[in-house]
């Protein structure tokens, strides 16, 4: 989600796949792809399509008020050229999710809906042809008033977001919808495990919806401004979110979790940065232009970390 201030056995094969490598994590989180897709500009909001050889990420302006989606294939262990989306590239356009069938991909929107400018995202949708994507369809039952942000879905179809639509715990919350067979149910909050009186915006949520990893501001502890957290879902009540551990949250902003389709891989959006220490040594201009055009200059960018380093647990005090 990119914001303003204001089936059983998928998941648990998941979280086994997670577990067996807890003891064998060999680094912290690491810029992912730079000088491709981590770059001196504003760079965030990683997501795989489900084959894992193509990326969708958002390219900003540096204020975080524009953002469009770009797309970048594999080539062989590197990455091709980003390239703007098609069905991007005039409004505020974000958070991409593909379905694990391919079939469908969402992302949140400024664009018009009916004619009707928009200021407040709402959630999109494209269905794939014979030609690729189809046009995008507004889905105006998951619509509010305020802005909704970075939907996710189930292997069954219920769709997580964050939203700050009335209602809610805070100024934003994480919400769900059962999908029906040819929509959504009506959005329901999911309580106060999760929702506070301030911000829960970004819900990465397991295939069997038994973990939800998220983006929030305002839990306790935190690290810094949003951080990202871990809750399981144990017998259908969650447990209380902790945070993910490896050197994932900072000081920053730390948000956008995405997990690579080898379930390996942990991905997520940080401007994290020591740009108040003094540098190594004394540059040039041509030095300096280096460092303000490079990743890690206090814009946004994207990092990995090995799933391993996470310190996720067995759910609920079971084995096995």
């Amino acid at each position: 989600m990119a914001f303003r201030f204001g089936k059983l056995g998928a998941g648990v094969g998941l979280l086994c796949a997670l577990w067996m490598g807890t003891a064998q994590a060999q680094e912290g989180p690491r810029v992912f792809a730079p000088g491709v897709v981590s770059t001196g500009f504003d760079d965030s909001h990683l997501s795989f399509t489900p084959d894992g050889q193509t990326i969708y990420f958002l390219r900003n302006t540096p204020d975080f008020y524009h953002w469009t989606i770009l797309i970048s294939h594999r080539v062989g262990h590197a990455w091709s050229r980003p390239m703007v989306a098609p069905f991007s590239g005039r409004y505020s356009d974000a958070d991409v999710f593909v379905t694990q069938d391919r079939q469908r991909l969402f992302f949140i929107s400024t664009r018009p809906v009916a004619g009707v400018d928009k200021q407040e995202t709402d959630i999109w949708m494209m269905r794939r042809d014979r030609d690729g994507w189809g046009a995008p369809a507004h889905v105006p039952e998951l619509s509010s008033p305020g802005y909704e942000w970075f939907p996710t879905l189930t292997e069954s179809g219920t769709i997580y977001f964050g939203s700050e639509r009335d209602g809610g715990h805070g100024l934003s919350d994480i919400w769900r919808a059962r999908w029906l067979g040819d929509r959504f149910d009506e959005p329901e909050n999911l309580g106060p495990a999760f929702n506070t009186s301030d911000q829960e915006i970004e819900p990465l949520v397991a295939p069997d919806e038994s973990w939800l990893i998220f983006a929030a501001r305002g839990h306790v502890p935190s690290a810094g401004s949003y951080d990202l957290y871990i809750s399981y879902n144990c017998d259908g009540a969650w447990s209380q979110p902790a945070p993910l551990a490896g050197g994932v949250n900072s000081a920053g902003w730390d948000f956008a979790p995405h997990l690579a389709p080898d379930r390996r891989t942990f991905y997520f959006t940080s401007n994290r940065a020591d740009t108040a220490a003094p540098f190594a040594e004394e540059i040039d201009a041509r030095g300096l232009e280096r460092i303000l055009t490079s990743a890690g200059n206090g814009l946004r960018d994207i990092y990995s970390v090995d799933v391993a380093a996470l310190g996720l647990r067995r759910p609920c005090g079971r084995e096995g």
